[in-house]
């Protein structure tokens, strides 16, 4: 374990809780390969200059009533943990903070909770991973839309860190490689999830499985479609039977697949929102190695066990992890596990039904003999 846990250095502080960790710092290492990442003002990518403020969804403020909240406000653990599992390198890097605006120096218009945590799936090498994991978290803090128009700010975020590595593609061509990308931001109550690619979050609603995201696989309808629209194709469940995925960052070096102005790999993200209540005991990130031999439900079931054990987000990742290894999954593993409650959660009890009896055909026959028995 020694092993993967130094490769994640870059982006946390190895298998850790948040709490006492330190986000990636954007502005380490070579800044000739990232300075146009950096720049104060931030570019809007052209899809999402031409949206108008008002189409945006806004996130509700958070109404008090004399000096009590009149909503929910989770209480954020958080831990992760990752393996390099059966491959020859590790390519999954995750990053975990209970406080996105005070890491990157930003002021807020409100006392809420900012909280970022993200899972990025690297594939052809870990220099996209390792790039989105620096950057996209600071492209959203920055924003001058964050929070208050949330989805255009992760999705221009997205668009963002994806020029930005292009851009360092061109100035170190050794860099070329491409990452999926999950991001869960937790804003006062609210939930939202940006997903780009295969990695999948989960959030455990009072034991019920509730999926915030959605797989991008090539084969599926929806992307199949705008593939087919973009002048791409499916092979054998493939994009242009190169990616068994149909949304990533990076892979500019793969011909056909991306331009600046479009393509059929696109690096923009589906987001999924909710508002947290008093049901909601905790939420997995996982990368498509976790989900190869886990269903939705089970790994809330087995992590839930796991909380209820040691109420630990730490720990339960490493269960997850571990447990991963042991069904046999053939990926890396990398796993977030975010708590909002202070307590484990608790023991569910669960109606007892009306029982209804019922009798075999053996008995039925001997039944049948009996009453035949007092008509004679």
């Amino acid at each position: 374990m020694e092993e993967s846990k130094l490769m994640f250095d870059n982006c946390s502080r190895g298998n850790e809780s948040s709490s006492n960790s330190k986000p990636p710092n954007p502005l380490a290492g070579d800044r000739r390969l990232v300075a146009s990442a950096t720049k104060k003002s931030l570019v809007r990518h052209p899809s999402l200059v031409r949206t108008k403020l008002s189409d945006a969804p806004l996130l509700e403020p958070r109404t008090t009533t004399g000096d009590h909240a009149t909503e929910y406000l989770p209480i954020l653990r958080s831990g992760a943990w990752a393996d390099i599992g059966s491959r020859s390198s590790m390519e999954d890097v995750y990053v975990c903070t209970d406080n996105l605006m005070s890491h990157h120096r930003t002021t807020s218009s409100n006392e809420e909770t900012h909280a970022f945590y993200g899972i990025f799936d690297g594939h052809g090498g870990k220099h996209a991973a390792d790039f989105a994991c620096n950057h996209l978290p600071r492209f959203i803090a920055e924003d001058e839309d964050f929070p208050r128009q949330i989805d255009r700010a992760i999705s221009s975020a997205f668009l963002q860190t994806d020029t930005a590595f292009s851009e360092a593609c061109n100035l170190d061509a050794d860099l070329a490689s491409g990452t999926t990308a999950l991001a869960a931001l937790i804003i006062g109550s609210s939930l939202v999830v940006a997903n780009a690619g295969d990695c999948r979050a989960v959030l455990c609603r009072r034991g019920k499985a509730i999926e915030m995201s959605r797989d991008h696989k090539p084969g599926c309808f929806g992307e199949k479609e705008r593939i087919e629209a973009s002048g791409g194709y499916v092979y054998d469940g493939y994009l242009n039977g190169q990616l068994n995925v149909a949304r990533a960052l990076g892979d500019w070096h793969l011909e056909g697949l991306k331009s600046i102005d479009g393509g059929p790999l696109s690096g923009e993200p589906e987001l999924m929102s909710t508002r947290l209540t008093e049901e909601d005991e905790f939420l997995i990130i996982g990368c498509d190695g976790i989900w190869d031999v886990f269903m939705s439900q089970n790994a809330v079931d087995f992590a839930r066990r796991r909380l209820q054990e040691h109420n630990n987000p730490v720990m339960c990742s490493k269960d997850l992890v571990d447990e991963a290894l042991k069904r046999k999954s053939g990926d890396n593993l990398s796993v977030v596990v975010v708590c909002f409650q202070k307590q484990p959660p608790p023991n569910l009890v669960v109606p007892r039904g009306r029982v209804h009896r019922s009798i075999s055909a053996e008995g039925l026959k001997e039944l049948q003999g009996f009453l035949d028995t007092l008509k004679d």
